[in-house]
């Protein structure tokens, strides 16, 4: 809860401090992207640049936890074939030695 609590309160600092960016920011910069250039605003270019970042970082995330997820699931399936084997092993009738 506290995590959560956190989380929007630094998401909150970051569009307060976006916004008031963007209020004494609003010349217009040029961007050249090699095969074309572009006039946009700063706070638009930042927003832009923030939003890419976050997509990214998602992406990133959204890997590693499908990882995550394909490992838990082999795992998950070697311990039921353990426990099976286990289970088979403990079943067998013993053999007397003499």
């Amino acid at each position: 809860m506290l995590k959560r609590i956190f989380i929007l309160v630094l998401f909150l600092v970051i569009l307060v401090t976006m916004l008031i960016f963007t209020k004494l920011n609003s010349e217009l910069i040029e961007i050249d992207l090699a095969f074309r250039t572009i006039a946009a605003s700063i706070p638009f270019v930042f927003t832009v640049t923030f939003v890419m970042g976050l997509l990214f970082g998602l992406l990133c995330t959204a890997t590693f936890a499908i990882r995550l997820i394909n490992e838990r699931r082999q795992l998950r399936k070697s311990l039921r074939l353990s426990e099976s084997e286990i289970h088979s092993l403990r079943n067998l009738p013993l053999n007397d030695a003499d």
